[in-house]
């Protein structure tokens, strides 16, 4: 009984965990590759953060909504009653964190326009994913921080480059 209740425990933090490392991760990789690439296909500042903001917004609670849902459909396929209060707790990690994370590649856009506002961005987004990695990596007690750190930086700057890359390519 013990046992059961420990491993529970640790399942839903996990869980809580595994929610906030894809949100923060998501949302910076969706939001700084999405930023980039509409830079980069020349709209207006203004117009770059009302879609960073709508960007956000909508795939926070999208994120979320997922979360909730998979949550429940994983415990009802395990056989048990789905907890709805512990599927709301994940999502509404997952919301904050993507919510959050967001608003690091697109606080540049406020404050600068342009080529500098892309290269703040797109910095400031790798540099949160290498943190993100090494963090979790110190977290887990994994060997290598750096080695996770950097791997977490180098595949999300792949998907960076593809969201600028289609900016240009479709700049109209």
């Amino acid at each position: 009984m013990l046992f059961s209740r420990l491993f529970h425990h640790q399942a839903r933090h996990d869980t809580y965990l595994r929610n906030f490392i894809f949100g923060v991760e998501d949302s910076l990789v969706s939001t700084v590759g999405l930023l980039a690439g509409v830079a980069a296909g020349g709209i207006a500042p203004r117009a770059i953060l009302t879609t960073g903001l709508v960007l956000i917004v909508v795939e926070g609670f999208s994120m979320g909504i997922g979360s909730f849902l998979t949550e429940e459909t994983t415990e009802e396929m395990a056989g048990e009653k789905p907890h709805t209060l512990e599927a709301t707790k994940g999502a509404l990690t997952m919301l904050l964190s993507y919510c959050l994370a967001g608003l690091i590649p697109l606080s540049p856009y406020v404050y600068f326009t342009g080529q500098t506002a892309v290269i703040i961005s797109v910095t400031l987004s790798l540099l949160g994913l290498l943190v993100l990695g090494y963090g979790t990596s110190l977290n887990y007690q994994r060997p290598h921080p750096l080695k996770h750190g950097l791997k977490m930086l180098i595949l999300g700057g792949v998907a960076v480059a593809i969201g600028m890359l289609v900016g240009k390519l479709f700049h109209l």
